[in-house]
């Protein structure tokens, strides 16, 4: 970590500016945290990043930062003493950052807000983080009436919640809604009533009940229909699926999963999560089919795939179809917007925080470009160098 002077000026070739735009041959200036001009003429340059490609620092919608191996090396076990559960998470924090991601949204976990206090005042290195402290599920009952889920909301908020986490039903397998439609209007209309977003777990109809309860996002979303989709799109529903990297994730380490809460009991049992990957690319590729739906970027990193973020780009451009600058708008200016931050972070123009990565090569030509991250800074704070040109 690098805290810079009070001007910086950054040098570049290649500029996708966020938007959806290329600029050539220009220099970000940066004071403070800010960048306060896109001049070709600044100088001195302090960054020559001109063999590189330089964006925004991408924002991932969906992740789970408290979400570690235990000492065991198993999924959701202890994982020791309070300041060795609190390195652990620290850690995750780093890899992501230093995978490219300046801003996550990590939900469902009480821990997260420690953590993104101590990032937003300095003390540790992190992306940006907002989170939902406790989300709503299984300790909602059918007998709960409309007012007992809005307290619970309005608990989330006062524990210091930035926005609300919803599981309308709990998976493909079970997807039963695990709130009524009541229910769940209640909660969305709560949380906007406190000036909250609603991010809402969903699949097959839970899509439509959460899109008709007037929430902000749909994460996830398989088995929605295509009438379904179509409603998201005209209420202005943000959707955030996947295409891969989370089932992939769970793959690669089934030992540490297999047994644990909510996974198979023995790996034989993980042979069926490789089928689920295919139906979650087609999903996707029927959603980006829908003229006007807002998808943005979430990774669902667990255990296992914090700093590999940037893998669901590989998949979703690969595997899904998925144009390589929408694949990057929807973890910028998109995404950004979702979160009522757009006036702040998810572009490289003036007045906006100075977040700013370089890859070694050109995701729109060659997407695994998103794994070569040589160079990050968010806020103006310098996190990673490792480009060809040395700073001068």
């Amino acid at each position: 970590m690098s805290k810079l002077n009070q001007r910086i000026v950054i040098a570049a070739s290649t500029v996708l500016d966020g938007n959806g735009h290329e600029l050539h041959d220009t220099r970000i200036v940066v004071e403070g945290s800010k960048i306060v001009a896109i001049d070709p003429k600044a100088k001195p340059i302090n960054y020559d990043l001109r063999d590189l490609t330089v964006m925004p620092g991408w924002i991932d919608s969906h992740v789970h930062l408290a979400w570690s191996f235990g000492k065991d090396g198993k999924s959701g076990t202890p994982g020791g003493t309070p300041a060795e559960v609190a390195y652990q998470i620290a850690a995750n924090a780093w890899a992501t950052l230093m995978a490219g991601f300046t801003t996550v949204q990590s939900v469902g976990n009480l821990a997260e807000i420690p953590l993104r206090d101590a990032i937003a005042k300095g003390e540790i290195p992190g992306p940006r983080i907002l989170t939902s402290a406790e989300p709503l599920m299984g300790q909602a009952k059918k007998a709960d009436t409309p007012e007992q889920i809005r307290e619970f909301v309005r608990k989330q908020k006062s524990a210091g919640a930035d926005l609300i986490k919803i599981f309308a039903n709990f998976s493909m397998r079970k997807p039963e809604l695990l709130l009524s439609q009541e229910q769940l209007s209640a909660a969305c209309d709560e949380a906007k009533k406190l000036g909250l977003r609603t991010l809402v777990h969903a699949y097959g109809d839970a899509v439509r009940a959460a899109t008709v309860a007037g929430c902000t996002e749909i994460e996830h979303g398989v088995l929605a229909s295509d009438a379904d989709l179509k409603l998201m799109a005209e209420e202005g529903i943000y959707l955030d699926p996947q295409a891969g990297l989370v089932w992939e994730n769970y793959l690669q380490n089934k030992e540490r999963f297999v047994g644990t809460p909510g996974y198979p009991s023995t790996l034989e049992g993980f042979a069926s999560m490789g089928a689920l990957i295919p139906i979650y690319r087609d999903f996707m590729k029927r959603a980006y089919a829908v003229p006007g739906l807002k998808i943005v970027f979430g990774s669902d990193a667990v255990a296992g795939a914090h700093g590999r973020n940037a893998e669901e780009f590989v998949d979703r451009v690969r595997d899904a179809g998925v144009d390589p600058m929408t694949a990057m708008v929807s973890a910028n200016s998109l995404a950004a917007k979702a979160m009522r931050l757009e006036d702040q972070i998810g572009s490289i123009a003036p007045g906006m925080q100075a977040d700013i990565i370089a890859l070694d090569g050109d995701p729109l030509k060659d997407i695994t470009a998103v794994r070569r991250v040589v160079f990050v800074m968010k806020g103006g704070v310098l996190y990673k160098s490792e480009a060809k040109s040395a700073a001068r």
